[in-house]
């Protein structure tokens, strides 16, 4: 069963101005600045080809534009923050300026490039390392009071599908939500999204145990983002590749909805949103 009250959440800046509200599933869509992701890498080399994908997007309706500039693909090496913002500030500013009405979301896990993205008109953090990566995020979230997506990694992109193991992953996941939420709580920040991290340091067996049990960790008080866009657990299973992933994603995208995810972090807006809107007509029957 979904937590409602997680579909009553809404986020605010400092400023008061509201950016997100849960009462029906948000989508997220990716836009990426790198060259080697493992779907679209490269795919948006220059400004103008990224400008035309987060206008395409927006015209699909993406509630929220998450802009990476450092793959996170299994064996990726890490970027420089210099080398990071160097990719990221063009398009992030050029964003904000052509869709003032946006929420924009920067996916970095370093606590100076949160910060900066703030400056340049970013809405809210997804950290893909769950504040592990650096040391000062916490604090920065703390004082920027912008949402945050928590994700649960283990290891680094670099070596995080080297054997992973857990003696029960969708409990071990939990307590690490309950650690990092208390500590977040603690600093007087309240403003966060709870991402699993589907294909990030787990096997085949703990992606699916984690989809199936999604709706354990509802009960945190916190929504719950599905990132499972073209990932290697759709392919590994139906012999797909992301290119031919689409399928696949939203058959996952679904479940994860049922299971109670308040936002869908995906590469196809489109249908992405058919999904939120079939699975909620279904749920309201």
């Amino acid at each position: 069963m979904t937590n409602k009250s997680n579909e009553n959440t809404a986020f605010a800046s400092e400023q008061g101005d509201k950016l997100l509200t849960f009462d029906k599933p948000l989508v997220m869509g990716i836009i990426n600045l790198t060259p080697d992701s493992f779907y679209d890498g490269g795919r948006y080399g220059s400004l103008k080809a990224v400008m035309q994908d987060a206008e395409e997007k927006i015209r699909q309706g993406a509630d929220i534009l998450d802009l990476g500039a450092a793959s996170s693909r299994p064996g990726a090496e890490e970027l420089t923050e210099k080398e990071e913002w160097k990719r990221l500030e063009p398009a992030l500013k050029e964003i904000r300026k052509q869709f003032p009405l946006c929420t924009i979301s920067v996916d970095t896990f370093r606590a100076r490039i949160a910060e900066k993205s703030a400056a340049a008109g970013a809405n809210m953090i997804n950290d893909i390392s769950g504040g592990n990566a650096d040391a000062e995020m916490f604090k920065t979230m703390a004082r920027l009071q912008l949402p945050y997506v928590l994700m649960h990694m283990q290891g680094t992109p670099k070596t995080m599908q080297n054997q992973p193991s857990y003696s029960d992953v969708v409990n071990e996941i939990r307590l690490f939500f309950e650690e990092k939420s208390r500590a977040l709580n603690a600093l007087g920040f309240h403003q966060l999204i709870l991402d699993p991290g589907f294909g990030f340091g787990k096997t085949l067996e703990h992606n699916y145990l984690l989809l199936k049990h999604l709706s354990v960790f509802s009960d945190l008080g916190y929504p719950l983002l599905a990132g499972l866009s073209r990932k290697s657990m759709i392919n590994q299973v139906i012999g797909s590749n992301p290119v031919t992933a689409l399928n696949g994603t939203t058959v996952l995208n679904s479940i994860a909805l049922m299971n109670g995810a308040s936002v869908l972090r995906v590469h196809d807006v489109k249908e992405a949103k058919q999904a939120v809107e079939l699975v909620s007509y279904y749920k309201k029957a």
